[in-house]
């Protein structure tokens, strides 16, 4: 009944690559998924994406893991604080994205189409 896109944008907020899967899946099962194609330099997540197995995935594929440990985490880590700030980035891209009715609402009963129609309206916001 729904969908959730999962999303990673780069330094200015556009789109890098997505995936699409059913609003019961919970975020930090993909991101391994998205990341298998990407070189970056950091990852900045928020605290949902705190697992051991994303930190030591991060770390193997060279990035550094700008994410904020959980609250119930035995040995918290330190995070760069000031670079976390820039995370906002994804939820402006969400905020655009959610600009388009089509995505908003997903009339398209396909996921190849909303998928599509995902993509196109994440070239248009790259063109402006």
């Amino acid at each position: 009944m729904t969908t959730k896109i999962h999303a990673c944008v780069e330094g200015l907020g556009q789109l890098v690559a997505c995936l699409l899967t059913g609003g019961q899946v919970h975020d930090v099962t993909q991101a391994s998924a998205l990341l298998t194609n990407i070189v970056p330099e950091a990852v900045l997540a928020d605290k949902a994406y705190d697992t051991d197995a994303l930190l030591m995935h991060i770390v193997a594929i060279g990035a550094k893991a700008v994410i904020p440990p959980k609250a119930n985490r035995k040995v918290q880590r330190h995070f760069d604080r000031h670079q976390y700030r820039n995370r906002n980035l994804i939820e402006r891209f969400f905020a655009q994205i959610k600009q388009f009715r089509r995505v908003a609402t997903r009339y398209d009963k396909l996921v190849s189409r909303f998928e599509s129609f995902v993509i196109v309206a994440a070239s248009v916001l790259w063109l402006k």
